[in-house]
């Protein structure tokens, strides 16, 4: 079960942070070609429908991949189970040996979980699964879609509540606020480094908007 949360609680920091840079590339992509406010805020707008509907989509399918397997795995170990139960009950018992239990010990634990539920022992020791908590495609789509909309709302805001003058530096300034956030919170769930995870998504972003300013202020037309 924590395993579980902890991936969906992944998924919906890396889903933000995705939200923020493709967003924020975008509206400031676009405020560099035009000034228009009605322009920025529709490309934006369609940025966010677009990006939350693709991100919905591709967890529904990873993550339906994800569950077939895992229901094959465990169809697979109940066939084994009533094929070859002696086998399997050797297996059980060697995966106790390897976790630091002598031979004898390891193969009273195996006895006394088979006699209670071998099914359920030899899922949880072999698959680390739970048959009732299987991952759901359906909480993954709404999840990342959500985490998505909700960090792509920070760029699009930045980009269109303040004047013409200040609303590309008000961005950038946000949308690294925003970064160090979804950077440090992925680092820590992955407990990783959160200074180092941190200031490679912020390159990134900040790489992102740099780019698209540039191509928007090349390619457009101020004053349209």
């Amino acid at each position: 079960m924590a395993g579980s949360k902890l991936n969906w609680l992944r998924a919906s920091v890396l889903g933000a942070n995705d939200g923020i840079v493709s967003i924020a590339g975008l509206v400031v992509g676009v405020a560099g070609a035009t000034d228009s406010i009605t322009v920025i805020f529709t490309a934006g707008m369609a940025g966010i429908i677009a990006g939350a509907i693709s991100m919905a989509a591709g967890e529904f399918v990873s993550v339906s991949s994800q569950r077939d397997s895992e229901r094959a795995l465990l169809a697979k170990e109940l066939y084994e189970l009533h094929t070859f139960p002696k086998e399997e009950f050797d297996e059980l018992t060697s995966i106790y040996v390897k976790k630091g239990l002598s031979k004898e010990t390891a193969h009273k634990v195996a006895k006394e979980l088979s006699e209670k539920d071998a099914y359920a022992a030899h899922i949880d020791a072999e698959l680390n699964l739970d048959p009732d908590n299987l991952t759901n495609p359906w909480h993954a789509a709404i999840a990342s879609a959500a985490s998505f909309l909700v960090g792509a709302l920070i760029p699009l805001l930045a980009i269109i509540v303040p004047p013409a003058s200040t609303r590309v530096p008000i961005t950038f300034i946000s949308v690294v606020f925003a970064l160090m956030i979804t950077g440090s919170l992925s680092a820590k769930i992955g407990g990783a480094n959160i200074l180092r995870a941190s200031v490679r998504v912020v390159l990134g972003g900040v790489t992102a908007m740099v780019v698209t300013y540039l191509i928007g202020t090349i390619l457009g037309v101020k004053g349209v």
